[in-house]
């Protein structure tokens, strides 16, 4: 498997998160970290 670097991931619409914000509480079990107001 390649390495893709994050130049690639970008370049392909690559899905990082939603803004912390707006979440559903139902979905918490499944986020593991929060980035600059993104899960």
């Amino acid at each position: 498997m390649d390495v893709l670097t994050m130049k690639e991931l970008l370049e392909t619409g690559v899905h990082f998160g939603h803004r912390t914000r707006k979440w559903n509480p139902k979905m918490a079990r499944y986020i593991f970290t929060e980035r600059k107001g993104i899960h």
